[in-house]
């Protein structure tokens, strides 16, 4: 009984009823674990010469602009991706370039420090739900699992900034610190501007309150101070967005995109599923509920937090859930309602799943915390009562508690490849050289697989990637769309007066090709090319068995070749 005792005690005592070395300790355990987890990853990250994270091929290549200014020269792609990119993240970015930080290694460790501030906040806002330290432990222990059994945080993109700087304005905003939670807010539309509206949408709903069984506005004036200040703060900061003249836009309009193979159930880009269920609830970009809300597996304990509220007679330390808990409540609403907006305004306000899916999965790590301890001081509490010796109570009490211990501190080690970074390995070192060595100015066209890494690791320019096609604005989506059919129709073509007049427009310099590339399986095979309307020309084209103008060029102009890939020079095509 004794030991139970002790054990309830350090396990689920309250701030108030501790000293604060107990809650630094389990503060410690807490960035201890985010730090592991974080080596694992810089583990991946470095394994190898040519290592760059999926995402981070999009959102980091043209940041190379910092250290060279005459990389990318008018380069299309490199200037919308440094254009939509928020302007916090690409500020970042150059500050780290200013100071001698490549971008590419910068997104490879900037990740142990997100992880370590999420951690934080993580921590001290559950302390202001239930105030235990060992809650705070397990909901960041859960956060971390969770970041790092996803690509978000790895990436480095803006996406990875929502986990530190939105738990933040939470934990800010529950402590009702005005100044640190509008710079916050500030963080939020520099970072990630879809969140801002999330904000914007708690702040509001602060202003109500349920009382005498209905709805009515707040009495308390901290909450319209917290309101009018921090919607000034977001007006400011996406006023930019707003304004944007970049001259990419529009959007897509909802009827547009539904006409487009991108956007269809088999598409790059799928959005809009025939099955109601997956379009509303678990489709990616369009559902409300992300596949990977109970990952790791054990936030599924979230789903009994009611029935413990309910029999909260059983589980005492329910009594000492704080009102702040109603956040959650509010996150919750605010992101609802900017999920059924964006599918309103379909892709101007961007995905819709975008607006719930961190939210709930913050609910849903802290729900699952929270429940966790109710369960662990319930057993303790009914081993004890009526107790005075180590009778089968006591047992029960120490396998619980064990079980809920293994299960959630050993839960990777149960994952096959954990953490899950999505990192990918560049498999063409000398081709990388190769392009690197040329002038900074070149263009290489190709519909290669392997066209994907070479921004990221030749520093050089390309026509066309399938890693950059990104079909939501018109002004690129549609250029691009341009430029892959003339690239296809070129390189397919038995008319060399076509081959020609199509290098000499885009003032192509290399040509690479896959050496299966004039076979009809390649074309076939390939279900991101047969999305472009030249594709089935060049099919028909290949089963006349005309053989293509740029065919006879892989042996006289070839001036790199490996087993997989070949690169002619396009002057040598054009003479």
């Amino acid at each position: 009984m004794v030991l139970i005792a002790r054990l309830h005690k350090f396990l689920t005592a309250t701030v108030d009823r501790t000293s604060r070395s107990h809650t630094i300790f389990w503060l410690t355990l807490s960035l201890t674990f985010a730090v592991l987890y974080a080596i694992l990853g810089l583990k991946q990250a470095f394994s190898a010469e040519y290592m760059v994270q999926d995402d981070a091929r999009q959102h980091v290549f043209w940041m190379m602009r910092f250290v060279d200014p005459e990389l990318f020269p008018n380069d299309f792609i490199a200037n919308y991706f440094q254009s939509v990119a928020p302007a916090g993240y690409s500020t970042l970015y150059k500050l780290a370039a200013t100071v001698g930080i490549h971008p590419l290694l910068f997104h490879k460790i900037l990740p142990l420090f997100l992880g370590l501030i999420s951690t934080y906040y993580c921590f001290g806002l559950c302390l202001e739900m239930l105030p235990v330290p060992m809650t705070g432990f397990i909901a960041s222990l859960l956060l971390n699992q969770h970041m790092w059994m996803t690509d978000d945080l790895a990436s480095t993109t803006p996406r990875a900034f929502i986990y530190p700087i939105f738990l933040a304005f939470l934990y800010y905003l529950s402590r009702s610190s005005l100044l640190p939670c509008l710079g916050a807010i500030a963080l939020i539309g520099l970072f990630y501007p879809p969140y801002a509206l999330v904000a914007a949408g708690i702040l509001v709903l602060r202003l109500l309150c349920w009382k005498n069984g209905g709805l009515c506005l707040s009495g308390d004036r901290t909450n319209y101070l917290f309101c009018t200040t921090g919607l000034g703060v977001i007006f400011l900061v996406m006023l930019p967005y707003a304004l944007d003249n970049s001259g990419f836009g529009p959007t897509y309009t909802a009827a547009e995109a539904k006409q487009m193979a991108e956007f269809a159930p088999d598409g790059r880009n799928a959005f809009f599923r025939p099955n109601p269920k997956d379009y509303w609830l678990t489709g990616r970009g369009s559902g409300m509920f992300p596949k990977s809300l109970f990952t790791p597996v054990t936030h599924c304990v979230a789903l009994l937090f009611p029935l413990l509220l309910f029999l909260r007679s059983a589980f005492p330390l329910a009594n000492q859930i704080q009102r702040q808990i109603w956040l959650l409540l509010q996150l919750f609403l605010a992101s609802s309602a900017m999920f059924f907006a964006a599918h309103a305004t379909i892709f101007k306000l961007y995905q819709p799943g975008r607006y719930t899916a961190y939210s709930l999965r913050f609910i849903v790590v802290l729900i699952t915390a929270i429940s966790l301890t109710l369960i662990i001081d319930g057993v303790c509490h009914w081993a004890l009562k009526n107790s005075t010796t180590f009778d089968v109570k006591n047992l029960v009490a120490l396998i619980t508690t064990a079980t809920i211990a293994i299960a959630v501190v050993l839960y990777p080690c149960l994952v096959e490849k954990f953490p899950t970074v999505g990192y990918v390995e560049g498999k063409m070192p000398d081709l990388y050289k190769f392009f690197e060595q040329q002038p900074k100015d070149i263009l290489i066209a190709s519909i290669a697989g392997e066209t994907d890494h070479l921004p990221t690791f030749s520093q050089r320019s390309v026509l066309v990637a399938k890693e950059y096609a990104v079909p939501y604005q018109k002004g690129y989506y549609s250029k691009y769309q341009q430029r892959i059919n003339d690239l296809i129709r070129a390189q397919y073509t038995s008319n060399r007066t076509v081959l020609q007049n199509f290098i000499n427009q885009y003032g192509v310099d290399f040509w690479m090709l896959d050496r299966n590339a004039f076979t009809l399986e390649y074309i076939k095979d390939d279900g991101w090319l047969n999305q472009f309307d030249s594709t089935p020309e060049a099919s028909l084209s290949l089963e006349q068995g005309k053989i293509p103008a740029l065919a006879s060029a892989m042996t006289s102009c070839a001036v790199f070749q490996n087993e997989i890939v070949v690169v002619l020079d396009a002057s040598c095509i054009v003479k």
